[in-house]
């Protein structure tokens, strides 16, 4: 996509070494951890937290594999703490800042949710997200398409959607092209990675 909604973050292209694969790629597909009070890893989901940087890509098998082989110790160069449900707690912030980025995507007028509005602006070719419950029915799920050259998001909850248009559930969502949305699309791609055994049947970008 590559329209609009560059974040700061990500403006200087920078790229690092994932500590479990050994791959060089962009900061945006990565985790990144720092060493917090006591010595404790820190996920550090947005990338603002100060000392040096640990990177992990954003998937459950990296994530897994870093703490199972102690390889925040390594990358850290010092003995840390790990806390026991490190790699969950990296998902559930995740899903937070996805739901917090769609939440202001709504407020900018970029965002609507329900199946009827979504529909009208897949139709009048305004969206460029099409986002889905992934416990949403497939038959209803079925009837709407992706955006042409579009994203598609299919890992969230219906709660959690919920919580990003201010409802008790979402089942179908839509973004329109420009302000948020490419940040949504890479910090939903993360949450994809790290959600991949849930996540394994959604359809990812076309």
């Amino acid at each position: 996509m590559g329209r609009g909604g560059a974040s700061k973050d990500r403006s200087d292209g920078a790229e690092r070494k994932c500590i479990a694969t050994g791959e060089v790629q962009p900061k945006h597909g990565l985790i990144r951890f720092v060493v917090g009070p006591g010595d404790v890893i820190v996920p550090d989901i947005a990338g603002k937290l100060p000392g040096r940087g640990i990177y992990v890509a954003a998937d459950r098998q990296a994530l897994d594999k870093a703490v199972a082989k102690k390889l925040f110790a390594r990358g850290a160069k010092q003995a840390v703490n790990l806390p026991d449900d490190l790699v969950n707690e990296v998902e559930r912030q995740l899903a937070r800042r996805v739901i917090d980025l769609i939440a202001l995507s709504r407020k900018s007028g970029r965002a609507v949710a329900g199946y009827e509005k979504v529909k009208g602006w897949l139709q009048a070719e305004e969206a460029e997200v099409l986002i889905q419950a992934v416990d949403g029915s497939g038959r209803g799920k079925s009837k709407l398409s992706t955006p042409h050259f579009g994203s598609y998001i299919g890992w969230l909850t219906a709660d959690e959607l919920g919580l990003a248009f201010g409802r008790q559930t979402v089942i179908h969502g839509a973004l329109a092209s420009g302000g948020l949305t490419q940040r949504v699309v890479e910090e939903a791609n993360r949450l994809r990675g790290v959600r991949e055994k849930s996540a394994a049947a959604a359809v990812g970008k076309e």
